[in-house]
């Protein structure tokens, strides 16, 4: 019970700290309505190619789309933890009795909760853009990209709690998300890649997830790509979670 306290108390400390300054949550949305609005359109003289075989384009750019967004949305999710550490806020709790367990679980259901407002929205204007999906489907990749969110978010308050910097936490994701971006086929499938591009990104587990969400928004449950990613980001939700945890346990500021 004192965790799901301790864990409430968190969540609404951060959620409050967030809306005072929706900046971010504002440009993380903006980014992902301009690839909508300025670049699907593009794709849509392609539907009759048989890259894409007469489906609905946007059934197949917005799955990837989602996932950028999980991606971007959540790797800068550090720089909050640096600002926090340099005003005392993370020392204050490193001595305080809150539950180790509640920091990064507030904070992960305070990322979730920015998530899922933004991908929803995004989703809602596709629909009228013209988006044709499986609503299962689409609630199943919802759920894909919070996992994909929750990893990467911890990725970064790990990164943060090591750096204590923006200019390194900066440079550290920007080595990893670009690679994790162009190996993910997020923008356009990786059908089209030469064969040394499409093996080199089966050891990215972002493109598993692009292909599991387009999959799902295809109603093609059953497909093979759908029960890889859900086995992967789980597992990898999992494991950088108790890594934060880890950090939060031992890492003295």
């Amino acid at each position: 019970m004192k965790v799901l306290n301790d864990t409430l108390l968190i969540y609404r400390y951060t959620l409050r700290a967030t809306l005072r300054n929706p900046i971010f949550v504002i440009i993380g949305l903006f980014n992902p309505l301009c690839f909508l609005f300025l670049f699907a359109p593009l794709l849509r003289e392609l539907s009759n190619t048989p890259f894409f075989s007469g489906a609905n384009t946007l059934s197949i750019f917005l799955p990837g789309l989602l996932v950028m967004m999980g991606m971007y949305a959540s790797a800068y999710a550090g720089f909050k933890i640096i600002d926090e550490i340099r005003n005392g806020f993370i020392e204050r709790l490193w001595v305080s009795p809150v539950s180790r367990l509640a920091l990064v679980a507030g904070r992960t259901l305070r990322d979730t909760t920015i998530l899922v407002f933004q991908t929803t929205i995004l989703i809602i204007l596709s629909y009228f853009w013209g988006l044709e999906a499986n609503l299962l489907g689409v609630l199943g990749a919802l759920f894909l990209v919070v996992l994909v969110g929750i990893t990467l978010s911890s990725c970064s308050y790990i990164l943060g709690l090591i750096f204590k910097e923006e200019e390194a936490l900066a440079a550290a994701i920007n080595f990893f998300i670009v690679p994790l971006q162009l190996l993910s086929g997020i923008t356009l499938p990786l059908a089209l890649a030469p064969l040394w591009l499409k093996r080199t990104a089966q050891f990215n587990p972002l493109s598993h997830v692009v292909d599991g969400s387009r999959a799902l928004f295809a109603g093609n449950f059953s497909d093979a790509s759908v029960l890889l990613s859900f086995v992967l980001m789980i597992a990898m939700a999992g494991g950088t979670l108790y890594a934060l945890v880890r950090s939060y346990r031992t890492r003295a500021v």
